[in-house]
């Protein structure tokens, strides 16, 4: 088998990301070309892989250029199998004499992948939604992301973060943007004595989150820190991961603190009320509510045998279903039957 992989995407974010892992695994035991966005950061990351990364524009639907050169290079490849992740990179790909697979890690516009051969999805919940669009079933394929094992992982000193030893540290990650609902993680921390809270990313809401907090007198409790490339080593030191999304199709940084065996709230987002048994690996909150945020941070930070009964199970979850192995596996026995239908 040889296998082409095109992601279009940002140079940060949950897909992003596992784009790498993924392409990275697979690649140790299948001839792999990776087509990527131009980004130096994700070419030296494939690079150090001993992958050899072709970058490409993937501009405006005026881009005129990107769409031969991906053929060209898939001709000169001749893989066997090419997947395009998302739909910028699906709108890109062109058909052919390989087997084209669009994956989706979101409840995105499907005129991007008509001309595919079958369509991944990474929750029961994507799937569906490909189905009821009309996409028959032997077409459309659940395979979850997998996150790496994180248990072992040197912590970062709160020191460094400005986070005093003897304080609740409640971490969140991900982009700063109205939907990942970090407003409402804001707006529970009054009612959270004590704590900080530091969130990991960047975007747009920086500033309205910034002044909410100045608002709401708890601004010398909230850290901003801007991306971090030292996501494993914050769980590490945390106390608990919180995901506080209006709308989360997945939720990869549940996985990783499963990894991590750290104790989960999210919202009951359609990927976190996918991922979580409630009360058993972790604790949903309703969408839009501070308040039960905050009771539910309050159980696992006023408890310790809650936090550490939460955490324990996460980790096996962890392991039976997001682990490397497993997850890999399930990657490998689909291409392979693709391969040969």
């Amino acid at each position: 088998m040889r296998l082409a992989q095109i992601m279009a995407g940002a140079p940060t974010g949950g897909a992003e990301v596992f784009f790498e892992r993924l392409t990275i695994a697979l690649a140790r035991t299948t001839e792999t070309l990776p087509i990527i966005r131009t980004d130096p950061t994700r070419a030296a990351t494939l690079q150090s892989a001993n992958l050899c990364p072709i970058q490409l524009k993937f501009g405006s639907p005026l881009d005129l250029l990107t769409k031969p050169r991906i053929r060209r290079a898939l001709n000169r490849f001749n893989p066997t199998i090419a997947i395009a992740w998302m739909s910028r990179a699906a709108r890109f790909t062109p058909s052919g004499p390989w087997i084209l697979i669009g994956r989706l890690g979101g409840y995105y516009p499907l005129r991007h992948y008509r001309h595919c051969d079958h369509l991944i999805g990474n929750t029961r919940q994507i799937c569906r939604h490909i189905t009821e669009q009309g996409w028959p079933h032997w077409r459309v394929h659940h395979l979850p992301n997998f996150a790496p094992d994180l248990l072992h992982t040197p912590l970062t000193p709160r020191a460094t973060l400005d986070i005093p030893d003897t304080t609740p540290f409640i971490l969140a990650l991900g982009r700063l943007h109205k939907n990942k609902g970090f407003d409402l993680l804001i707006r529970a921390l009054p009612q959270i004595p004590n704590a900080h809270v530091l969130i990991a990313g960047e975007g747009p809401e920086r500033a309205n989150l910034t002044a909410l907090a100045r608002t709401l007198n708890v601004g010398a409790r909230l850290h901003l820190p801007g991306w971090r490339t030292d996501t494993a080593a914050l769980l590490a030191a945390a106390d608990v991961l919180v995901c506080p999304s209006r709308h989360e199709p997945l939720g990869n940084v549940i996985i990783e603190a499963w990894s991590a065996a750290r104790p989960v709230v999210a919202a009951a987002a359609d990927g976190p009320r996918e991922l979580i048994t409630p009360d058993k690996d972790g604790l949903l909150t309703p969408l839009e509510s501070p308040e039960t945020i905050a009771i539910a941070l309050n159980a696992i930070l006023r408890d310790p045998a809650t936090a550490r009964t939460l955490a324990e199970a996460g980790r096996a979850s962890y392991q039976a279903r997001f682990a490397e192995a497993p997850v890999l596996e399930k990657w490998r026995r689909f291409l392979t039957t693709v391969e040969k239908s």
